[in-house]
């Protein structure tokens, strides 16, 4: 099916599946096979997608992890889930520094993928990586959950009516201790809190701004001992004089918190990471409306559903997140830690 140029795909998307493979048996890697899993036990997704392989650097690590969830297939090196022709899709759940590398890898392949976020370590090798993409008219496309939740949509309609005025004003913060985890504190992985969890709030903004261009920057950042970023605040001014504040860190815990300020009162959402509910105040601080977000299987769903009809249809990218933001959001991190002065040792 990779191979199906977009013509061809329209005329058959009836009756095919996406068969999905997994790059990496990392801790996110699991997320995604649940996923999966669940997806194709759910009518609306049972003809979309199928479990199918994954592969790890380990035979017996991939043989247990596909044993694990059910999946056919297992492979002990990347190259050898390249070369199955039944792979349609590959999610690549591996650190941010070697994005960029195996994506052009799957690409040139056949494949069609889908990465997770960040997208790249910088901003060269998302552009390399989608030259790559453009080139073989696949599917490249970022697997950042939140641009593909309904609660993105609900988020945007309840702004377009007004209720809470003309907006000047937003923030968002993510907040983990997870520096136990040896890929976020290693400089050569493109560790660090930007790039893994202050992606998000970053996301956060450019939902309710963008694509308004950033006129000044406003940032600091506390290292960790490694020399990655431990946390930092981020203080955007966006063109027109409209303003969002971004947090993140590693070390502590937050409320996850996203909020946007307008003219005739605010908008609360609870987790930026996977939003769970929206309250709306009026200027008088009192509850107007609150909205539940539809119930999930695991949130992932919707990205991969997203990916799945995309390669059906022929297209390069998903609507969701295109490649032009994509690139907005890797220009800005690269700008934010040029202000910082940190870059990688492979930069």
């Amino acid at each position: 099916m990779s191979a199906l140029n977009g013509e061809q795909a329209k005329a058959q998307r009836q009756g095919l599946k996406v068969n999905v493979a997994i790059l990496g048996a990392g801790g996110i890697a699991h997320a995604m096979a649940t996923t999966l899993v669940r997806m194709a036990g759910d009518p609306r997704y049972s003809d979309l997608v199928a479990p199918y392989a994954v592969a790890a650097r380990d035979k017996d690590r991939a043989s247990a992890f596909a044993k694990q969830y059910g999946f056919p297939v297992a492979y002990g090196s990347y190259e050898d889930l390249l070369a199955d022709p039944k792979v349609d899709l590959v999610y690549i759940a591996t650190p941010h520094s070697l994005h960029s590398e195996q994506g052009i890898a799957c690409l040139k392949a056949g494949k069609n993928i889908l990465v997770e976020k960040s997208f790249a370590a910088n901003t060269s090798q998302a552009e390399e990586l989608l030259d790559v993409a453009h080139e073989t008219g696949l599917l490249c496309t970022e697997a950042i959950w939140t641009r593909y939740m309904p609660s993105r949509r609900m988020i945007s309609d309840l702004l377009a009516t007004g209720s809470i005025g003309v907006v000047h004003s937003a923030s968002a913060n993510l907040c983990y201790p997870i520096t136990t985890k040896a890929r976020l504190v290693n400089p050569a992985l493109a560790g660090g809190a930007l790039l893994d969890v202050g992606v998000y709030p970053l996301n956060f903004l450019d939902m309710i701004f963008a694509p308004r261009p950033i006129e000044r920057i406003e940032t600091s950042m506390q290292p960790y001992e490694t020399g990655v970023d431990a946390q930092s605040s981020t203080t955007l001014y966006y063109e027109g004089g409209d303003m969002g504040v971004s947090t993140c860190s590693m070390l502590v815990a937050s409320d996850r918190g996203g909020y946007v300020w307008g003219t005739k009162g605010y908008m609360a959402c609870a987790n930026i990471n996977n939003v769970e509910s929206i309250d709306v105040y009026g200027t008088d601080h009192r509850l107007t409306h609150h909205f539940d977000v539809p119930d999930q299987l695991t949130g992932y769903e919707y990205e991969v559903a997203s990916a799945a009809r995309a390669i059906l249809d022929g297209r390069g990218e998903c609507a969701e997140m295109p490649h032009s933001d994509t690139l907005r959001i890797m220009r800005l991190m690269d700008r934010i830690r040029g202000i910082w002065g940190l870059r990688y040792p492979f930069e």
